[in-house]
């Protein structure tokens, strides 16, 4: 189990097109999907409010979404961003720029019904074609925070 000294906030990126057609979109990108300009309010209120907390670092994932959120927290809070692509979200493999319906099939068993638990136990397990599971996330996230906090 890996111990934590430093204290971590997590920001998801704000409203992108994306997500108003509910589509899944990783890496590689597919799909040209920049924040709204909601997404840029929803992100610059955010920041005001993370002003308060004593944030020293900002890392951020290097897709476009998640750049252009990191940039302006940055901005925001007068800091400057580390990119990783260690902190992107999941590889859907084959999914990827397909609706969130499709992916969310794949994981449900032939003809039987599941839990939400059983779903999303299988999630941690099975990997798309082509993607990784969460079981592969974690390893991913793991390798990056054993190296903050050694830093």
């Amino acid at each position: 189990m890996l111990k934590l000294e430093n204290k971590y906030f997590l920001l998801r990126h704000g409203e992108s097109p994306i997500n108003l057609k509910g589509l899944v979109s990783c890496w590689p990108e597919k799909i040209y999907s920049p924040l709204t300009r909601k997404g840029v309010k929803q992100i610059k209120e955010a920041a005001e409010k993370l002003k308060q907390n004593k944030i020293a670092f900002i890392f951020s994932s290097d897709i476009l979404r998640t750049r252009q959120t990191a940039k302006i927290c940055a901005k925001e809070l007068g800091l400057k961003v580390k990119f990783d692509k260690r902190l992107r979200d999941v590889n859907l493999g084959i999914f990827n720029g397909q609706h969130i319906k499709k992916i969310g099939k794949f994981w449900v068993k032939e003809g039987k019904k599941l839990s939400s638990l059983e779903y999303y136990k299988r999630r941690f397990t099975i990997a798309p074609p082509k993607g990784e599971n969460y079981v592969d996330i974690e390893k991913r996230l793991s390798s990056f925070l054993r190296d903050v906090e050694t830093k």
